[in-house]
């Protein structure tokens, strides 16, 4: 393990930072499941559409809802930091304060991850600046448990040899 990757939250608990790979892994992931539920999403409405015979206006407004609310759903399963990308990859998103879990806005750090983060790729390649400061970083599970003395970090106890 790279020293460099050992850090420490705001409370001086230290953890091992996900690496590079590992979170674009996770990220991808995430990606592809809001991308299939946004599909499924698209073939109901066009179901619905078929049925009923909905307007323009409807079908921009379901177009609207599903771009924002399959994150949302899917972001549901990740009030612990691990939906299907951080568990196939072994990291787990975290507060940056004190490594706790992130809860409640688990679904709001989907969106971001999934709808506003490539949006803000884009404007960054366009020539944008972003300004902000980070509140959330990926761990690598088994490396902060692996630290000496343990981690204390929210869930994770340390393994004994």
């Amino acid at each position: 393990m790279a020293a460099s990757r050992v850090k420490a939250f705001g409370n001086g608990t230290r953890y091992v930072e996900a690496g590079g790979w590992a979170r674009t892994f996770a990220w991808s992931i995430d990606a592809i499941v809001v991308l299939f539920g946004l599909l499924m999403g698209v073939g109901a409405l066009a179901a619905l559409d078929d049925a009923l015979h909905l307007g323009g206006g409807m079908l921009v407004l379901g177009m609207a809802v599903l771009l924002f609310g399959v994150p949302l759903l899917y972001g549901l399963c990740y009030t612990d930091g691990r939906a299907l990308g951080a568990l196939c990859t072994g990291t787990r998103l975290v507060r940056l304060r004190d490594g706790g879990r992130i809860g409640a806005k688990g679904p709001w750090a989907m969106v971001i991850r999934t709808v506003l983060l490539p949006l803000l790729i884009i404007a960054a390649v366009i020539g944008g600046t972003v300004d902000g400061s980070f509140v959330r970083t990926s761990i690598d599970v088994g490396r902060t448990r692996d630290l000496p003395a343990g981690s204390g970090v929210d869930g994770l106890p340390a393994r004994t040899p």
